[in-house]
């Protein structure tokens, strides 16, 4: 249970041969993605290149209903999307997908992920006459491809060429009056797959559980760079020219965003946390009586801590789960309250005993130290944290909202004052070499990460800063 992270959005599209309940089936797949955003979701159905929407601020259920499915009608091609601002505030405006209408038809487009040069792309634009009704950068995405839409003969060529322009992470699905198309940046940074159900339709999503959730076989993820074309009635086909530079997915996916049951790049996300919690175990042992999770990100590194150590794994909280993930209240007071009502120890299980506890990482250090306090309350003897991925030391600019060292625990304290500042015994993070080998050693070749936000290294050039809110900075800011 991370309160500092936030996550960056999920995304789903399908092409279906024929006319049928897209909607429906987009809205099952929102519901499998929802973790990846919980601030707005949206839906688009094409019926012969009528396009009908809906999006609005909130989580899958609270924005969709029957009566709103059923007013969507039915279509051959629907894309969906879930939402947490990393450029952006989170308004109306700014939910997903965004409908574009031209003069060479309607296009609707989702999007995961965060441009690094979103703001000189809208100054262009603007400069050029363009409005932007919104401040995230998936309207600065539709402008690219809007303008190459102009003079290329295909949506597909369009995608391809505004790609030239755009740099940083984004996983894309754009839909057109005919087709459906999918994109994923050179880098990769973002993930996106691709299945297909028994009727032939086509679907892309963001991981593998919302396939599951349509009853869709997957085939396949899309290679970094790659864009792939899917229209019915037509064999899908792909366009590879961007293709080429070496994958840096981010790591973070395995250790926080992804569902556990999601397989990405050929290794089960649960597996990754369990191979994340055995290393931490050789890399930081301790003499202990229990080893407990922090719900919910936190238990399959747990069960692994449990699992090389021979240490007994214990349910050490009930978590209420009536309550929404904490960081997405928009104060830290409100997190705070948040983690107060939503995390309740199992005093039976932590009494009088030494404590192994095991998070997926640390970021401000506010909420640790409430949980480490609440094991004391309820007894524990000793309080070992252990984290399953190494300190956070530089900002991310590919997606995940953190946005200045400021906020960065481990960019103000050393490990032993962060464990005294967060009242444990002792604290041990998982290493940058570790975190890098959680996905199965019999894949070849292995797949390449971004871990800037552990080495300050990144793969590509970025800003010196970038915030959140770039696009509603005041007047003199």
């Amino acid at each position: 249970m991370n309160t500092g992270l936030h996550e960056e959005c999920g995304v789903f599209g399908i092409c279906a041969p024929h006319t049928t309940d897209v909607a429906a089936m987009t809205y099952a797949a929102l519901y499998a993605l929802q973790h990846r955003g919980q601030e707005s979701c949206g839906i688009v159905v094409n019926d012969k290149g009528v396009f009908s929407s809906h999006k609005d601020l909130g989580l899958v259920p609270e924005v969709f209903h029957r009566e709103t499915i059923e007013k969507l009608g039915q279509g051959n091609i629907s894309i969906g999307h879930v939402r947490y601002s990393t450029t952006g505030k989170p308004n109306r405006s700014n939910a997903q997908p965004i409908v574009v209408r031209h003069v060479k038809g309607s296009m609707s487009i989702a999007h995961n992920g965060n441009l690094i040069n979103a703001h000189e792309l809208r100054r262009k634009y603007e400069l050029r006459g363009a409005i932007f009704h919104s401040t995230n950068d998936t309207e600065v995405i539709s402008y690219a491809v809007t303008e190459q839409r102009l003079k290329q003969a295909s949506i597909e060529e369009s995608v391809k060429h505004a790609m030239y322009d755009l740099k940083g992470a984004y996983s894309l699905v754009i839909m057109s009056p005919k087709k459906l198309i999918a994109a994923r940046d050179p880098n990769g940074f973002r993930p996106l797959c691709m299945g297909r159900c028994k009727d032939g339709s086509v679907v892309f999503a963001s991981e593998t559980c919302a396939l599951d959730s349509v009853d869709a076989v997957f085939e396949r993820e899309l290679d970094p760079g790659e864009i792939v074309v899917a229209e019915a009635g037509k064999e899908i086909h792909s366009i590879r020219e961007h293709c080429g530079r070496k994958p840096s997915m981010c790591v973070f996916e395995y250790v926080y965003f992804a569902r556990p049951d999601s397989v990405i790049q050929g290794t089960c996300v649960h597996d990754a946390r369990i191979r994340a919690g055995k290393l931490l175990w050789k890399e930081h042992p301790v003499d202990a009586d229990v080893v407990i999770g922090v719900p919910d990100s936190g238990l399959d590194a747990a069960l692994g801590v449990s699992k090389a150590s021979g240490i007994p794994y214990e349910v050490g909280f009930v978590k209420n789960r009536y309550v929404g993930r904490t960081f997405i209240q928009p104060s830290q007071k409100m997190r705070t309250n948040s983690v107060r009502i939503k995390l309740n120890v199992v005093k039976s299980v932590v009494a009088g005993k030494r404590v192994i506890l095991v998070d997926d990482s640390i970021v401000r250090g506010t909420t640790c130290q409430r949980i480490v306090n609440l094991l004391r309350e309820a007894g524990a003897k000793e309080v070992h944290m252990r984290v399953s991925c190494p300190p956070f030391i530089s900002p991310c600019f590919f997606g995940v909202d953190i946005d200045s060292k400021e906020n960065l625990i481990a960019c103000q304290m050393t490990i032993p004052e962060i464990c005294t500042h967060i009242g444990a015994d002792s604290l041990g993070y998982l290493s940058l070499d570790g975190v890098q080998s959680l996905t199965s050693a019999e894949l070849k070749p292995q797949p390449g990460f971004c871990t800037a936000c552990f080495s300050g290294e990144y793969p590509i050039e970025v800003p010196r800063e970038m915030p959140k809110d770039k696009f509603e900075m005041k007047i003199g800011d």
